[in-house]
């Protein structure tokens, strides 16, 4: 158990460090991008749980304008540039993610970090998804991303924990480029980015 952990994560600071530094070139045109789009703060950073729940900032490039009440501009729909979508399409916008990957935040693979408001809401099965560290991808990106529900989701996350190997983190990462290339599951149904998550079913079946 001890030796596997060793082992991913320090396959994780070395994957991501030559990621970091092959991508450096592309980070930076991206950056311009970005801020002749947004203007500044080039990079969006917010608070998400972790492993075992703990909080750090996350690091990811703006895909969205700024809130703005005034002009209706208040949903994801709205706020979604052009630009935006392709940046999430390719992915781009996950490159300084990599920071956290070699900080200790993150893996490569895990279960993506979600919001903190969502702690509180899972079921104690859920919960588990925060025993091993959050990943830049993970099971539920390859089998669908956002065109999964939040109850398909956190099934595959769970899966992954009950899982997880080296040769599965292996398996996730070779399909993520897959999805990548092909860009499926960007979107959720009826929605630019996935809708928020209120609870899981049985807990609402609970309070009615």
């Amino acid at each position: 158990m001890k030796s596997r952990r060793t082992a991913k994560r320090t396959l994780d600071v070395v994957v991501s460090a030559a990621a970091f530094i092959v991508s450096a070139p592309i980070q930076g045109i991206v950056a311009l991008l970005v801020l002749r789009e947004f203007g500044r703060p080039v990079i969006f950073t917010q608070d998400r749980p972790g492993l075992y729940g703990h909080i750090f900032k996350l690091r990811k490039f703006r895909t969205m304008l700024p809130v703005d009440e005034s002009i209706g501009r208040v949903s994801d729909a709205d706020r979604l540039t052009r630009f935006g979508k392709f940046l999430r399409s390719t992915s781009l916008d996950e490159l300084p993610t990599l920071l956290n990957v070699l900080r200790g935040d993150m893996s490569l693979v895990g279960p993506r970090p979600l919001l903190v408001k969502y702690l509180e809401l899972y079921t104690p099965e859920q919960f588990r998804r925060h025993d091993v560290r959050p990943g830049i991808t993970g099971l539920a990106q390859v089998r669908g991303r956002n065109s999964l529900s939040w109850e398909e989701k956190f099934s595959l996350d769970i899966e992954y924990v009950n899982n997880q190997s080296l040769a599965l983190d292996f398996r996730i990462m070779l399909e993520t480029i897959r999805a990548v290339l092909l860009r499926k599951g960007i979107s959720a149904p009826t929605s630019p980015t996935m809708h928020e998550f209120e609870g899981s079913k049985e807990d609402q079946e609970l309070l009615n």
